[in-house]
């Protein structure tokens, strides 16, 4: 007698209940795994994954390819089946068929930094007097810059994430992000974030937590006195950017990637960054060197006479 079929979608919820309670893996991460599983279920028609082959794997990525996801998105959806045929290859003896599996080429595209007149310009352009809201947006967007914080960290912040620490210069202040994993990291916070915060903390946030009938501890509130969401700080970080023409150029993972760069190029040591990032690879942070060696490169060219 043969062994049961192996249905993929209970298989992949089971697979997924593994990556957030026993790996404790990101909400976003999970949700990732998720739609890349869905797609894969759709492709073989919720099959028996026993029956799944290097060439079902490749033909997968062939009806990828033809519906106009690029080598990056393919390859994250190969990295997510990885780590499905590993679990049910230890869980259920299943043959690992992605072992063959050869990483598409993509051209390595550096991250988008923005100038530092274009980061006042989207200050400035968040905040107005005519719309007392703006103050909390200002305050987001000085904070996204102070900070390198991803937008899902931004959301998460509590009131209790900004602390005052004692230093040889006198105090600094700190804000706790919590990032992929769950990590935990401390960074310091500027001097005009945090006058931004202070601002938006006493002028703001108060009338807005009054809006709902429960505590809320996060420190960005939206206008029913619940913590702002992720789509939320999205628009207001498009509507800043539409207000100063930089549309299409911004987005709030771009102030992290100013952030780095700009740290880099002040001469801010590489592990420093790295630390300040949350990368637990100084190797991914090292993609931002590469922009300050472009700019190194395309001044000595421009200015040299034997270059």
């Amino acid at each position: 007698m043969g062994m049961p079929a192996l249905p993929c979608d209970s298989t992949a919820q089971s697979f997924l209940n593994y990556c957030a309670i026993e790996r404790g893996l990101a909400t976003n991460t999970i949700a990732a795994y998720r739609r890349d599983l869905t797609k894969f279920a759709e492709f073989i028609d919720d099959g028996d994954l026993k029956e799944t082959t290097s060439q079902t794997i490749s033909d997968f990525e062939a009806s990828l390819r033809s519906s106009g996801l690029n080598a990056s998105s393919i390859n994250r959806i190969d990295s997510t089946l990885r780590s499905f045929f590993k679990y049910l290859a230890q869980e259920y003896e299943v043959q690992n068929p992605t072992l063959e599996i050869e990483s598409n080429k993509t051209h390595r595209r550096l991250p988008k930094a923005l100038s530092i007149d274009e980061i006042l310009s989207l200050i400035a352009a968040s905040h107005r007097e005519s719309d007392p809201v703006t103050i909390r947006d200002r305050a987001m967007i000085e904070l996204l810059y102070s900070s390198g914080a991803r937008v899902s960290e931004l959301i998460g912040i509590n009131m209790s994430d900004i602390s005052l620490m004692q230093s040889e210069d006198g105090e600094v202040t700190t804000l706790k992000l919590r990032g992929k994993g769950s990590k935990e990291r401390i960074v310091p916070l500027g001097s005009y974030a945090t006058a931004a915060i202070d601002d938006y903390k006493v002028r703001l946030r108060p009338a807005l937590a009054a809006k709902s009938t429960r505590v809320n501890p996060a420190l960005f509130l939206n206008s029913r006195g619940g913590r702002i969401t992720r789509q939320s700080a999205w628009a207001i970080v498009i509507k800043a950017a539409q207000a100063v023409g930089l549309e299409g150029k911004v987005s709030p993972h771009v102030f992290r990637h100013s952030y780095a760069t700009h740290l880099l190029d002040g001469g801010a040591d590489i592990r420093v960054v790295q630390e300040l990032l949350g990368h637990s690879s100084v190797t991914t942070t090292q993609i931002y060197t590469l922009i300050t060696i472009d700019k190194v490169r395309e001044s000595y060219s421009m200015a040299h006479p034997r270059a």
